[in-house]
C-alpha cells in the first residue's frame, strides 16, 4: 500500500519519494517549506487513505463477482440444481434436494418457481418411486410445503398428488410421514379436490 502510494506521489510530483524526505532534513529551519511539507504529508495520506478505500471497493466487487460464480445456490440455480438432485438414483442426494427445495419455498412466488420448473413432479415421482421412510418423509416434507400456495396445490393435484399421496406406506419408525400424509391430504380435502384428479 505505502509503496504504491509512493508511486503515485513521485507520479503526481515528478520527483522521487525519497527527495521528499531528505528535502525535509536539510529545510528544516524554514517555517514557508515546513508547512509545504506539511500539506504534502497531509496530501499524502489523504491520498493513501483514498487509495485504500478505492482497493476495498474492488475488491469487496471482485469478491462478490467470484462468490456469485462459485456459488451459484440462489435463486433459479438453486431450484435447478435441487430438482437435478431428485433425479440421482442415490436416496442421499433425493433427500438433500427435497430438503433444499422445502427450505426454498418460503412464498408464492418460489412454490410456484419450483412448480414450473418441474419440482413438483420430481417430487410426486420421488415419493411414489421411495424405497425407505427417510426418503418418503423428506418428499412428503417438501410437498407439504409447496401447498400452502393455493395455485401450487392445484398443480400438485392436476399432477396426481392425492393417490400417490394416499398409497405412501406408514411408518412406525417416521410418525412424521403420517403427519405429512394428514396434512397434505386435509389441505386438499380444503381446498376441495377429491380424490380423482
Amino acid at each position: 500500500m505505502r509503496t504504491l502510494a509512493a508511486h503515485l506521489r513521485t507520479y503526481l510530483r515528478g520527483r522521487p519519494a525519497g527527495n521528499v524526505q531528505r528535502s525535509r532534513n536539510f529545510c528544516s529551519s524554514s517555517p514557508s517549506v515546513n508547512r509545504a511539507d506539511e500539506a504534502a504529508a497531509a496530501m499524502e495520506e489523504e491520498a493513501e487513505r483514498k487509495i485504500g478505500w478505492l482497493l476495498k471497493v474492488i475488491f469487496a466487487g471482485t469478491a462478490t463477482a467470484i462468490g456469485y460464480q462459485f456459488f451459484p445456490y440462489m435463486g433459479d440455480n438453486l431450484v435447478l440444481q435441487s430438482i437435478s438432485l431428485l433425479q440421482v438414483k442415490d436416496p442421499f442426494f433425493k433427500r438433500s434436494g427435497a430438503s433444499r427445495l422445502a427450505s426454498y419455498a418460503i412464498d408464492d412466488g418460489r412454490r410456484m418457481k419450483i412448480v414450473e420448473l418441474g419440482g413438483a413432479q420430481e417430487l410426486l415421482n420421488m415419493l411414489e418411486a421411495a424405497k425407505d421412510d427417510r426418503t418418503r418423509k423428506a418428499a412428503l416434507e417438501a410437498l407439504a410445503a409447496l401447498t400452502k400456495s393455493d395455485k401450487a396445490a392445484g398443480a400438485l393435484h392436476k399432477a396426481g398428488a392425492i393417490p400417490i399421496v394416499q398409497s405412501t406406506p406408514s411408518s412406525v419408525e417416521e410418525a412424521a410421514i403420517d403427519k405429512y400424509k394428514a396434512s397434505l391430504l386435509k389441505r386438499f380435502q380444503d381446498l376441495k379436490y377429491d380424490g380423482s384428479s
